[in-house]
């Protein structure tokens, strides 16, 4: 999809680098980057909320003490969530997609992540109040001035992003998709990524199989003994080959530290998994057969 050629196949996901995580220095940052960008692994995404909103910064000082050339990355953000931190002084957890709050909260990012322009902004959660005139009055100007260079939404319904097309395009829909939390494409979700060449982000692509031990997991996990052998691959390489069949292309955004789980997950774009082997995997989640 045209709107996807400028991202890395799989997205670096930069929740738990930080305050909410490994609370990385400085110097562990730079190396994880660098690794990153060994393995082709090029586009990043934060959120102005990260790590009690300090994580732009911390990935920002890293950044800036790096050699990394800004043209060879892509940054993402999210803005719009609101809740009581060090430095916000909330009484409510609520969303503000205001002109004002947007335009400041682009401007904050990108001064913390030391860099004159994000590749893509992302509303964070729609919100009952927004207005799309009041957004496009926003975005416009900051797409004008160079500072975005695409504009999309995550966690958005069809509806919602056709209310938010009434002023302004949207190129992108970052989204909850994998195997045990597929809701995506089956509600319309993924569909209309295709039918309106959005790019599809998929954010927690493993889903839920490494953190329960459920009815759906055990079963899961005796298709994948077998499915790992046949493509010589590890579980959570065929974890994402799952997702990654789906004709939206959706890209994965991987919140894994680790660096081999890096390597395998780009590895993983090459499995080209087979149709039966995709519903297989589907029925041990579900439990019975398609209708």
């Amino acid at each position: 999809m045209d709107n996807a050629s400028t991202y890395s196949r799989i997205i670096a996901g930069t929740m738990t680098w930080g305050n909410w995580g490994k609370q990385f220095s400085t110097a562990e940052i730079i190396h994880l980057m660098e690794y990153c960008l060994e393995q082709r692994i090029t586009t990043f995404d934060h959120a102005d909320i990260y790590g009690d909103y300090a994580n732009e910064s911390q990935f920002g000082k890293a950044f800036l003490e790096s050699s990394i050339d800004r043209a060879n990355i892509q940054l993402i953000s999210k803005c719009g969530i609101q809740f009581d931190a060090k430095e916000r002084s909330n009484r409510v957890k609520h969303y503000d997609y205001g002109k004002e709050y947007i335009t400041w909260s682009v401007e904050r990012s990108l001064k913390k992540l030391k860099t004159d322009y994000l590749d893509l902004l992302l509303l964070h959660r729609p919100s009952p109040l927004m207005n799309p005139e009041e957004i496009m009055e926003a975005i416009e100007p900051l797409k004008r001035a160079g500072k975005i260079k695409q504009f999309g939404v995550s966690n958005f319904t069809p509806s919602q992003i056709r209310l938010l097309e009434k002023e302004i395009p949207v190129a992108a829909n970052q989204v909850e998709y994998s195997l045990t939390a597929h809701t995506a494409m089956n509600d319309g979700t993924l569909d209309d990524c295709i039918i309106n060449n959005r790019l599809a982000m998929s954010w927690s692509p493993l889903g839920s199989y490494f953190r329960e031990d459920t009815e759906a997991t055990v079963r899961i996990k005796k298709v994948l003994a077998e499915l790992t052998k046949k493509y010589n691959a590890t579980e959570d390489q065929i974890l994402l080959a799952w997702i990654l069949k789906h004709p939206s292309k959706i890209y994965p955004v991987v919140g894994t530290t680790t660096p081999e789980r890096l390597k395998l997950a780009m590895e993983a774009v090459q499995i080209q998994m087979e149709l039966q082997d995709w519903f297989i995997l589907l029925e041990a989640n579900e439990g019975n057969e398609v209708a």
